[in-house]
């Protein structure tokens, strides 16, 4: 494998079984939800994984784009919510032709630690452009520095126990230090950002931002930002 897109599109372990994914995309899903402002409001999930529980997020909103660079991901959750007519998932590359102003919120969760310096910059240049005025933008499981692998094992073992799948766990954590995931992470590297400097990215995009007193995903350590449009 020679690309992050190319890891989301295989068969890969980072979930270490059913429970683990469900409890995983029910807990994101509900703190989407709990983030969308009316009824009306249009959602885009940006590098939402397997998303299989978007209809949580689509009962509070007009509408749900789900956006996935991975083909095999983008297949599966066109397959699963077939039926729901608030659901559409998206290519990266059709988001870019979306007219200005297209979503009242744009959450990306563990997304921007797969983005060098220069594709950050051009997401959240088209984050901006696609925000509707007085619409948020959830930037969620930044990574500091001086967070790294030992962090985000406690972290998943704690949430193995809280959510009864300690065992699958602890086998998972094998099969993911031996898996393409390792090698992809030493020779791509994963991007992180302190505090200060994540903001600053945000208001130089134009963007006026805060840290969160939470991190959406599991791991306490890693962080979450919300953002909105600044005023010229």
């Amino acid at each position: 494998m020679s690309s992050w897109r190319e890891f989301w599109d295989s068969a890969h372990s980072i979930y270490v079984n059913d429970r683990h994914k469900d409890v995983h995309y029910r807990d994101v899903a509900e703190q989407i939800a709990a983030f969308v402002p009316r009824a009306d409001a249009r959602v885009l999930d940006h590098g939402c994984g397997e998303a299989i529980h978007a209809d949580i997020v689509a009962a509070k909103a007009r509408e749900v784009l789900l956006c996935d660079a991975a083909a095999s991901v983008r297949n599966a959750i066109a397959w699963r919510f077939a039926c729901n007519p608030k659901i559409r998932t998206i290519l990266p590359e059709v988001l870019e032709s979306l007219g200005d102003a297209s979503f009242d919120l744009i959450f990306a969760n563990s997304l921007v630690q797969y983005l060098s310096a220069a594709e950050l910059d051009q997401t959240l240049a088209l984050w901006r452009r696609l925000l509707a005025p007085g619409g948020t933008l959830i930037v969620a499981d930044v990574i500091p520095p001086d967070v790294g692998a030992v962090s985000d094992v406690l972290a998943l073992l704690r949430y193995a126990v809280a959510n009864g799948f300690l065992v699958a766990a602890l086998i998972g954590l094998v099969r993911t230090a031996l898996s393409p995931y390792r090698k992809l992470r030493n020779e791509l590297g994963i991007a992180r950002y302190t505090e200060p400097v994540f903001l600053a990215r945000l208001r130089t995009a134009g963007f006026a931002g805060e840290r969160l007193d939470r991190n959406v995903e599991h791991n306490p350590a890693r962080m979450t930002f919300r953002a909105r449009l600044a005023e010229r």
